[in-house]
């Protein structure tokens, strides 16, 4: 995924009245060189009623006074709704004079951002009756996956189900969240397969990051080698549209109807 503020492309989001409420900045810590994990509290004291999946919408001004907006994919892991004062984390890249960027950076603890939402339809389905979640997602496209463990813990206890996460990142520092995926993976060791991809740089052999599932290249040519079935998977994408248009196709060839594949487009914007 190109780094910076993203622009979320979804068919969708929902149709209710945009309800706009205050997010104050409670902590901050860098996830990579160029990747923020922001942790807000709604400041209103109202609750945040999500889907693991959906995302914010931040609302901002260019210098010029003009009025835009960013989304921005809830990573909060929770398995019930956020009650007030409960913490409501992002994940936030940023690019070298990115408006959305300047905002974030400048932004200190205590300030507040004007969000709205929840929108988004891009969650685990309470009607699937899958066997197999095929994960995939690049850069900070991974953020949704994160705040989806806990249901997916879930579905292993009631349905066995299994889960490949194919997750696509350049080097090993920009590997997002990948200390938990492993932990998570390393609960599940039947049920739940981390997979990192990395297209440029592996990890050192010492590396925790070093296993025997990494794999050197990028996401889409490794699919086949879980040999995607029409019968028992569902597979989600998220991030860079080129890997997301690339992994529809080869899925699509591999027989899996489009109603099984579930697609969320990250666009760079400044």
């Amino acid at each position: 995924m190109a780094p910076g503020a993203t622009v979320r492309c979804t068919k969708n989001p929902n149709a209710l009245a945009i309800v706009h409420f205050p997010l104050k900045l409670t902590a901050r810590r860098m996830l990579a060189p160029t990747v923020a994990h922001l942790t807000f509290q709604r400041d209103d004291g109202q609750p945040l009623d999500f889907i693991p999946g959906q995302f914010l919408q931040v609302h901002f001004h260019y210098a010029d006074g003009t009025a835009t907006k960013r989304s921005y994919s809830l990573a909060t892991i929770h398995d019930h709704a956020l009650g007030p004062g409960e913490a409501v984390e992002i994940a936030v890249s940023y690019v070298s004079g990115g408006a959305a960027t300047a905002l974030f950076e400048g932004l200190d603890e205590g300030g507040l951002v004007d969000a709205s939402g929840p929108y988004g339809r891009f969650c685990l389905m309470p009607a699937d009756a899958n066997q197999r979640y095929l994960l995939i997602g690049t850069g900070t496209g991974v953020t949704p996956y994160r705040a989806m463990l806990p249901q997916i813990e879930q579905l292993i206890a009631e349905r066995g189900i299994e889960v490949v996460l194919l997750f696509g990142a350049r080097t090993p520092v920009e590997l997002l969240y990948g200390e938990e995926f492993r932990a998570f993976a390393s609960k599940h060791p039947a049920h739940f397969r981390f997979v990192p991809c990395f297209s440029r740089e592996l990890p050192a052999a010492d590396s925790p990051h070093a296993h025997a599932d990494v794999r050197h290249g990028y996401v889409q040519q490794f699919l086949g080698e879980f040999a995607p079935d029409a019968v028992k998977d569902i597979a989600y994408l998220c991030g860079n549209p080129n890997m997301v248009d690339a992994c529809f196709e080869a899925l699509k060839a591999d027989g899996l109807p489009v109603q099984q594949i579930r697609r969320e487009k990250y666009v760079s914007s400044k």
